[in-house]
């Protein structure tokens, strides 16, 4: 007694294979964009598309251009800055020893009035 389904071994919604049933693809024009590194990166578009200047490079992750003689220099990155190292570009250090004495004297008073200060 055979049971089962006469489509056995595909899923639901499952269509035809292949591109002869899916029609023709669009036509295509292939970009090559160059990193600093020497990487190539070859992107498909549709020939009426306007393809962009630069592109990330997908092995480094430096930008790449299409110019393969005069690849994109790699972006400076800046280092990681403290806090402490922001206020002191906006502080000189007279201002700090100005500011820190007001807070030191306001402490002060605050603790001769009773204040819980924690």
């Amino acid at each position: 007694m055979a049971v089962g389904s006469a489509i056995r071994g595909s899923r639901v919604g499952a269509g035809p294979m292949g591109e002869a049933e899916r029609g023709d693809s669009a036509p295509r024009v292939y970009v090559s964009y160059w990193c600093s590194n020497g990487h190539e990166t070859r992107q498909a578009f549709a020939v009426d598309a306007v393809y962009p200047p630069e592109w990330d490079c997908p092995r480094c992750g430096l930008p790449a251009n299409t110019d393969q003689e005069n690849p994109p220099p790699p972006p400076h990155i800046l280092p990681y800055k403290t806090h402490l190292a922001y206020v002191k570009e906006r502080r000189t250090e007279a201002e700090a020893k100005e500011i820190l004495a007001e807070a030191v004297d306001d402490l002060r008073t605050r603790r001769a009035h009773g204040e819980a200060i924690y």
